[in-house]
């Protein structure tokens, strides 16, 4: 073996090559400035193929030397960056082609022996984007692309991503227009140039870009500008209506009023319209990238499901972005995240997300409350793995399952930390009330606790005992012991609500919120009554745990065929359900199961169920003060 790695040796060094650095450990990152600065250049023109080619010069010097693909991504909060679709790696210095090896228990390293003389490094590759779901989020087609950095470019291991100097720069189609959080730097042609700077935030400065594009100011004669950029698939879908211009407007006044002061020197909203290109919602500090549907602003009193979208991503800029777990910060995007914190995180956002809304006028108070009855049924009635896990657990979630589809979601869970977090600020609100006489509330914690240092926007990271540490400032009590019970127990989150002076009721009447929601996924609801929703094919959704369905042997990898022996379709089901409250006969449904066919019959009599919320008699209510406007 000795002789042979000799033989190696002498062989690189007569064809002019070098040979990988040997396998060791990734560098640990140090807190120093990079020595001299990365140009990437991202050529996003091959829309035929959905390839963004990616071209870096790197400043090296001899000796090993190891590049990283970034693996823990901001917003993803797992160890979820694509490399599966990194192809075509190629590294030169001075002319001549460099080996290259895939560390062997990290495959988002590469190692690489720099020769002597060379002092800086071209690495290309080509970043083979999703060409259907199946693969991935869909992030570009003939009218619009999404380019996200993390996806098209390494940077050298052993210093914080932030003391890592960038110039970026863009070739995009001939005549699209583009929208980033990045400054321009000038253009020659279609290649656009932009300001220098560090890899943390370039990161967090992806991309828009696309041929039907319109640009709206929202807050005019604003010293720090906050743009709203929209990306569609037709130029019809661009027409904005004076009320969805005013409640886009409200949406940033909301937020300046609740908060007190911005994080950012501007912030750009990057919306795509579009059936093509695949949805998203995910923060940054200066901008967001959220996805809806071509009718978003055409059909404004249809869209309003997932209006809430904006409100919470912006949220993030000062929630997640600004003020973030301390855990969640790493000084590279190559270290584990802890991500404990993301009730805060998110779950307080998800909050924020659903009053904002109300209170900017994305929705009215009649949708935000059947939202709202929504959420408190599914912890009522629909999350029987409240009995075995509990919210902090499932801040592990984005590591375990990273959003992967599960056979029991309602009792393997998965990342409640969003909506049971959400229960709990509920919570947090209505004691916060009761305490001060109503003198104080959320909105109290949230300027303390977020709405500091004006304009900043480094990164301010807190801890648990920060949380209460400031809710204590705001009202005496054991709120570690108030927010430990509702994260670490088994309890019914739904009861914030009662906190709150209203109780979730079901009748068999759906709501508004559940209509939009069946329509928009051609699906019928029966999670509170049966157990269940199915497609409207008859595909099982998912099943209750301990339901009447699951009780009478339904599964979700069935599909249902016939409804008392006549054709599945939704409303064949939902006769046959209400037809049961009289005649006390069993509902029988044919199913197909892989290739086998069964009767299953449900001896179910209650009638349909759907959430709603009613007020509760001699309670205040704290609820309509939490969604009033500011």
């Amino acid at each position: 073996m000795k002789n042979s790695a000799v033989a190696a040796a002498v062989l690189s060094a007569m064809l002019g090559l070098a040979l990988p650095a040997a396998q060791a450990d990734v560098p640990a990152p140090v807190d120093k400035a990079y020595p001299g600065t990365l140009k990437v250049n991202v050529d996003a023109t091959d829309l035929a193929h959905r390839i963004f080619e990616v071209h870096e010069t790197i400043p090296v010097k001899p000796g090993a030397f190891t590049l990283l693909y970034p693996q823990w991504i901001p917003g993803h909060h797992s160890p979820t960056g694509p490399i599966d679709k990194v192809a075509g790696i190629e590294i030169t210095g001075n002319g001549k082609t460099l080996t290259w090896e895939r560390d062997a228990g990290n495959v988002y390293a590469f190692h690489i022996n720099i020769p002597e003389g060379v002092s800086e490094i071209k690495v290309s590759f080509k970043f083979l984007s999703p060409q259907n779901r199946d693969q991935g989020r869909v992030v570009m087609t003939p009218e619009m692309l999404n380019l996200q950095w993390n996806a098209v470019s390494m940077y050298p291991a052993g210093h914080y991503t932030r003391q890592i100097k960038v110039e970026p720069s863009v070739t995009l189609p001939k005549g699209w227009h583009f929208a980033t959080a990045l400054e321009e730097d000038g253009h020659k042609g279609s290649t656009y140039s932009f300001k220098t700077i560090d890899y943390e935030n370039l990161v967090d400065s992806p991309m828009f870009a696309g041929l039907y594009y319109k640009r709206i100011d929202l807050d005019p004669g604003a010293k720090t500008p906050v743009h709203l950029n929209v990306f569609a698939d037709q130029a019809k879908d661009l027409k904005v209506s004076p009320e969805a211009l005013k409640a886009h407007r409200q949406l940033v006044q909301q937020m300046y009023k609740l908060y007190g002061a911005h994080h950012y020197n501007h912030y750009d909203f990057l919306l795509s319209l579009s059936d093509k290109m695949s949805g998203i919602g995910l923060e940054h500090h200066r901008s967001s990238e959220d996805g809806a549907s071509p009718n978003y602003f055409t059909e404004w009193d249809k869209s309003w499901l997932g209006r809430d979208l904006l409100a919470h991503e912006f949220n993030h800029s000062w929630d997640g972005k600004y003020r973030r777990p301390e855990k969640l910060w790493t000084p590279t995007f190559n270290q584990v995240k802890r991500d404990h914190g993301l009730w805060v995180y998110e779950g307080q956002t998800q909050f924020w997300g659903y009053v904002v809304a109300e209170r900017s006028g994305l929705w009215d108070k009649k949708q935000a409350l059947d939202m709202l009855a929504l959420l408190g049924a599914t912890y009522d009635k629909g999350r029987p793995g409240m009995k075995w896990r509990n919210i902090w657990d499932t801040t592990n979630d984005p590591t375990i399952a990273q959003r992967a589809p599960l056979a029991y979601r309602n009792y393997q869970m998965s990342e409640d930390y969003y909506q049971g977090g959400q229960l709990i600020w509920y919570a947090v609100d209505a004691k916060l009330r009761k305490l001060s006489g109503d003198k104080k509330s959320i909105n109290n914690f949230a300027k303390a606790f977020f709405g500091v240092h004006p304009g900043a926007w480094n990164i301010n990271t807190f801890s648990f005992d920060d949380v209460v540490n400031t809710l204590n400032g705001i009202e005496k009590y054991d709120w570690a012991k108030f927010l430990n019970a509702r994260l670490k127990g088994h309890v019914n989150l739904s009861d914030s609500l009662k906190d709150q002076g209203w109780k979730v009721v079901y009748n068999d009447k759906p709501s508004d919120a559940v209509k939009a929601i069946e329509g928009r996924y051609k699906a019928t609801d029966f999670t509170y009554s049966l157990g269940f929703s199915v497609s409207k094919k008859g595909t099982m959704r998912d099943v209750v745990w301990d339901s009447p369905a699951f009780n009478a042997g339904l599964g979700p990898s069935m599909t249902i065929v016939a409804v008392n022996g006549t054709e599945f379709s939704g409303d064949t089901l939902k006769d046959a359900v209400t037809a049961a409250t009289k005649n006390k006969a069993p509902i029988e449904l044919l199913v197909k199961s892989f290739d086998k066919y069964e009767t299953i019959k449900i001896d179910y009599h209650a009638g349909l169920k759907y959430p709603h919320l009613e007020r509760i008699k001699g309670t205040k209510d704290y609820l309509s003060q939490v969604l009033k406007p500011l």
